[in-house]
């Protein structure tokens, strides 16, 4: 199926969907650095939509798509909420849905997003949904269960528009990880780690007191032998 990438990033979304088997007809981004990575690493068709800020964004700009995802901004949402103007970015989403009408959003967020405000924020946001007439399926998963050295819990949301999803998709189950282990010690930046544990959380690698940071042992059956140019 043809998707929108929305709040694209650097194209977490985009390598998913496209390994699943489907196309990015189009992506919409604000910030110049992450979208120049974007582009590196994907095909941009020259007839591909971009849209640079969602908030000014016409429906009918729009290429056809079965499929909006998003990982919309998170930040406001550790905090003010919709008080913050990055918390209500979401609804920007929402208009064009309300006009386009896709089959499916598929979106993610911070696992918080569902105990914001004593659950107020995340029962807005259904409410939303079901205006719309999108029936609404969500779970929080953990990358650390599905194959990704880090432990990093996230609410997928899908919606699916009525008469169109024929199954349930969650829930959905993954493997536990192996937690990380450390190989050499050392103050912080000079410690190095396993790559098969699990890598640390965003927070704890802030800095400060006891945050996890350093390096990684990888594996060098993976590095690719540039002057050969193929994998060892």
């Amino acid at each position: 199926m043809k998707f929108i990438d929305f709040f694209s990033g650097i194209g977490g979304f985009r390598l998913g969907m496209e390994m699943a088997g489907h196309e990015c007809v189009g992506h919409c981004e604000i910030d110049k650095f992450a979208d120049r990575s974007y582009r590196e690493m994907f095909d941009i068709k020259e007839n591909e939509w971009f849209g640079k800020d969602i908030t000014k964004v016409k429906p009918e700009e729009l290429p056809e798509a079965d499929i909006y995802v998003g990982g919309f901004p998170c930040q406001s949402f550790r905090g003010r909420g919709f008080n913050d103007t990055r918390g209500t970015l979401i609804f920007e989403i929402f208009r064009l849905v309300e006009s386009r009408k896709p089959k499916i959003l598929l979106l993610e967020n911070v696992k918080r997003l569902i105990s914001h405000e004593k659950g107020e924020t995340f029962a807005t946001i259904l409410k939303w949904r079901c205006e719309l007439g999108y029936s609404v399926e969500w779970q929080v998963l953990n990358s650390k269960n599905f194959g990704v050295p880090q432990n990093r819990e996230r609410v997928f949301i899908v919606a699916s528009l009525g008469g169109e999803s024929t199954r349930e998709v969650f829930p959905i189950f993954g493997k536990g990880g192996t937690n990380i282990k450390q190989i050499v010690g050392g103050t912080q930046g000079e410690r190095i780690y396993d790559s098969n544990g699990l890598a640390v959380t965003l927070t704890a690698s802030g800095g400060g007191k006891g945050g996890k940071t350093g390096l990684y042992v990888v594996d060098e059956n993976l590095f690719v032998d540039i002057s050969k140019g193929k994998v060892k």
